[in-house]
């Protein structure tokens, strides 16, 4: 893993037309990530590194923030993201490595209770990542991902409450979308990807990083009881 030298500033306003031509004039699969995108329901965020301490603590204030500001009693859906500009991965793997390391370092950092709604035994097929008290399914982008639809113009996090998830099914469209989405990633790119399996089926986090991983994968993540 590779950090750019900051002296090529990269500014906000470039970014967010980076971030914007990726997921609204490309064909990205994403109806979701659409929607949010072209009604601004997206919290984009910069941050120096993924392994910096005050880059870490950054985020989990950026994330409380962005929860407090959520009203949960409307249906309108919105995505945190957290980019990192100025770091490159040459492989997925690296890039795998780094995601979990700052989600290990977030919850360690974390002073609130897990999400009692998810599970927080990563092998469980009800595990959900937690902070902040909320649940959160993660999706990890980054330009070198094998998936066309995860190849971000700068590594990235993505944080989509999984409270979405569920009122979609609430509102009787959870299927709906989901068909919607896996078509059109299957016009993009030929196929669907083989770790996507539905909530409850298998847990969710060999889909993070968006690397199809096998059966040996075990989720490197630990949680303190």
């Amino acid at each position: 893993m590779d950090t750019l030298k900051e002296s090529a500033e990269i500014t906000d306003t470039a970014i967010d037309k980076a971030y914007r031509n990726f997921i609204l004039k490309k064909k990205h699969p994403c109806v979701m990530a659409k929607s949010v995108f072209m009604m601004n329901d997206y919290h984009l965020h910069t941050y120096k590194s993924m392994s910096e301490d005050e880059s870490i603590k950054n985020i989990l204030n950026d994330l409380d923030s962005f929860i407090n500001q959520y009203d949960f009693h409307t249906n309108t859906f919105q995505s945190f993201m957290a980019v990192f500009p100025y770091q490159q991965f040459d492989s997925e793997i690296e890039f795998e490595t780094a995601l979990w390391k700052t989600l290990q370092k977030l919850y360690n950092l974390d002073d609130c209770e897990w999400d009692d709604s998810v599970s927080d035994n990563p092998e469980d097929s009800n595990f959900s990542f937690s902070l902040k008290g909320k649940a959160f399914y993660i999706v990890g982008l980054h330009p070198n991902s094998s998936r066309l639809a995860r190849q971000s113009p700068y590594p990235t996090i993505v944080f989509n409450l999984h409270w979405q998830f569920e009122k979609l099914r609430d509102m009787g469209t959870y299927k709906k979308v989901k068909k919607r989405i896996r078509k059109r990633d299957r016009k993009l790119q030929g196929h669907i990807n083989p770790v996507l399996k539905d909530f409850g089926k298998d847990s969710e986090t060999k889909q993070y990083s968006g690397r199809q991983v096998d059966a040996s994968w075990t989720c490197p993540f630990h949680k303190n009881n």
